[in-house]
């Protein structure tokens, strides 16, 4: 049969799409019978004996997903099928005993709970290196001079480290955020048909608990026949903010690549790589332009996910079809993005000669601020100070010149600022503020995060 999603021949890391693979998926769902089954021991409803039984079953080298395939074209239940294949495995008395008190989403839904508690373990794992990563850039590049830019233009210097270091504090931001998060996304129920666990009897309240004790989850305190929706949905619209994250970054390096600017580039192996089949010069940013793609993918999913939490009374089947698509896409596509962009950065070049040409290019309009500051210094007003600062600009610019030079022939400002006053202003390296600082704080912060020294 023909490959159709690219999740199946093109994207994606093994990792990640076992955790979401069909067998991992009958695996968890095993796993919580298994769980059910030991509770029920633990209070006496059925026998140590049978619950070990049903615990010995819950394996894929028992119970083939063949089997359970076969079954399901007569039941038409996949859940069912599972519960029928574990029952036929079982020695003894013990299959009588398989999802007792249970309905198909307590399984269902506690086992699509481990699943994402995997996955968010990855997705954390991919945060902390990609902080790291930032954070080794920002130490190196703490001193790097580069014009900072606002509606695409310039404006003043900053250091491009200062620029990463901000990338630092806002995936620190997304390790919060899933470390918060996973408490409430990773629940799963054991309440029966509509939640309030009437199957499972005066033991319900602990059988619950035991279960998700056991399998390392919370529960849902109020369920109906499913779990609360929104925690899917907070699942989902976490990992597209953290894809958007990466979606910013990949495209700040795609301008700073762009042929005219120059500022930075995505590694390219010159001996082999082929950029364009036709423009054999071409050295593009790939893998930035994959990552923005696949981010917007990521963020498609969001609406299916917040209508998924639209159910009819106790619990419809819409959300079913949507979520097979929703959570192991978004998951898996979101991994692939934080691990293909920290490779970027990992071997991005930096080009610090460029960056200051580019600085020098603006004929000194980027410290524009700085004088019309050291002008207020000096008892001039602020306004005034900056239509001074805004008339010179205009000339400057008008006439292809430095401001320097422009300020120096102003009659007005002799005897206010001596020429030495006016480079030294002008000097970029000056005008950084707090940028220096500001790195190493977020250095400091990523290395306490992550447990790993920033060299």
């Amino acid at each position: 049969m023909s490959n159709v999603c690219p999740l199946d021949y093109r994207y994606g890391r093994e990792d990640m799409k076992a955790v979401f693979s069909e067998e991992s998926r009958i695996y968890y769902q095993m796993q919580v019978e298994a769980a059910l089954a030991r509770a029920h021991a633990a209070l006496g409803t059925i026998s140590e004996a049978d619950a070990a039984e049903i615990t010995r079953v819950s394996s894929l080298d028992v119970v083939s997903v063949d089997r359970i395939k076969e079954i399901e074209k007569d039941t038409r239940h996949d859940l069912m099928a599972m519960v029928k294949a574990m029952t036929e495995k079982c020695q003894g008395d013990a299959g009588k005993y398989v999802h007792l008190g249970a309905t198909s989403n307590d399984i269902v839904d506690t086992a699509t709970a481990l699943q994402i508690k995997a996955a968010m373990k990855i997705i954390l794992e991919d945060v902390e290196n990609f902080i790291h990563t930032l954070a080794v850039i920002a130490k190196r590049e703490r001193d790097t001079l580069e014009i900072g830019r606002t509606h695409a233009q310039f404006a003043i210097p900053i250091t491009f480290g200062f620029k990463i270091a901000g990338y630092v504090a806002e995936m620190i931001r997304h390790r919060e955020r899933i470390l918060e998060a996973m408490p409430r996304v990773c629940a799963g129920k054991m309440a029966g048909a509509v939640g309030t666990g009437a199957a499972l009897g005066k033991n319900f309240f602990q059988i619950q608990e035991m279960v998700m004790d056991d399998l390392g989850l919370v529960y849902e305190p109020a369920a109906t026949q499913v779990v609360g929706r929104d925690r899917y949905t907070e699942a989902i619209c976490l990992m597209a903010n953290i894809a958007t994250s990466i979606e910013r970054y990949g495209t700040e390096v795609r301008n700073l690549q762009r042929s005219e600017i120059g500022e930075a580039s995505e590694y390219f192996d010159v001996k082999k790589q082929v950029g364009s089949s036709t423009m054999a010069q071409k050295r593009n940013p790939m893998n930035s332009e994959n990552a923005c793609g696949l981010a917007r993918v990521v963020r498609g999913f969001v609406t299916p996910t917040f209508e998924s939490q639209v159910l009819w009374h106790e619990r419809d089947l819409s959300n079913s079809s949507t979520e097979r698509f929703t959570l192991t896409h978004v998951f898996i596509l979101t991994d692939e993005i934080l691990k293909k962009m920290n490779w970027v950065f990992e071997g991005l070049e930096v080009h610090r000669d460029r960056m200051l040409e580019v600085i020098e290019s603006s004929r000194g309009l980027v410290m524009a601020e700085p004088l019309m500051m050291k002008l207020t210094e000096k008892g001039i007003g602020r306004q005034d100070a900056h239509e001074i600062i805004r008339e010179s600009s205009m000339v400057a610019e008008a006439e292809k010149r430095h401001l320097r030079d422009v300020l120096m022939e102003r009659e007005d400002l002799k005897g206010v600022l001596t020429p030495e006053e006016i480079v030294t202003t002008m000097d970029a390296s000056n005008y950084v503020g707090g940028a220096r600082e500001i790195v190493d704080r977020m250095v400091a912060e990523a290395e306490k995060v992550t447990g790993r020294k920033v060299e």
